[in-house]
């Protein structure tokens, strides 16, 4: 029998609430080591390749200091773990999409360690059925490696798919994989940068999405 259709999750700002975390850690991180890197930068580079993040908003520094950089990240990132709160209605639209009999994939680059936060934060392991990691790839988004490794666990096609993320670096990765996309606005980008993407349709969180599944891209999948 061939697999259920299935609907990748992106995990941070897509279901937990953690953008602007990982925005304060790096900058953390940069004050640091005396980068001189604003805010509005790294958080226009959150969901990116956490290696390309730091060649680019560093100036390409030497390989020691980048290393540095992404280690105090890290560090700093998990002291806020407290804080880490699942985004409105996530929970119950993991639900609802298992309860439809789809597939949910948590298809995130996260590192082990941060991984292991989010999920507990989460706390829906019992309706996912595969979930991928920084590990699992050389690169992370925008390149498409990540999607590739999700769409194999899961056991179908890109035509049997769709995505659910909160960046451009997401809506890019599914359009090199021609996999199709919604985007959330829960990680802070706008609705028009998310559509030029290449996103299919845009919701303000998974509350939202959840609201207007039945009107989704999602919904389309119940048929295939």
């Amino acid at each position: 029998m061939a697999a259920r259709p299935a609907v990748l999750f992106d995990v941070d700002g897509t279901l937990v609430d953690s953008n602007y975390l990982h925005v304060a850690a790096w900058h953390r991180a940069f004050v640091e080591l005396d980068v001189a890197v604003e805010s509005w930068r790294i958080h226009r580079s959150i969901g990116m390749d956490g290696s390309t993040l730091v060649r680019s908003l560093s100036g390409d520094a030497p390989g020691e200091i980048q290393d540095r950089l992404k280690e105090l990240h890290s560090r700093y990132y998990r002291e806020t773990g407290e804080r880490l709160r699942p985004l409105p209605g996530a929970r119950r639209l993991l639900d609802e999409v298992a309860g439809r009999g789809l597939q949910v994939v948590l298809a995130t680059s996260a590192p082990e360690d941060e991984l292991t936060l989010l999920r507990r934060v989460l706390d829906r392991d019992a309706v996912v059925s595969a979930v991928t990691s920084a590990s699992d790839v050389d690169t992370a988004k925008p390149d498409p490696d990540i999607l590739a490794v999700a769409l194999q666990r899961a056991g179908v096609d890109a035509d049997r798919a769709v995505f659910v993320g909160d960046a451009v670096w997401d809506a890019e990765a599914c359009r090199r994989a021609g996999l199709e996309s919604i985007g959330l606005l829960s990680g802070g980008v706008s609705r028009h940068e998310l559509r030029a993407a290449g996103a299919a349709a845009v919701f303000e969180n998974p509350d939202d999405l959840l609201a207007q599944l039945s009107e989704s891209p999602v919904a389309a999948l119940t048929g295939r």
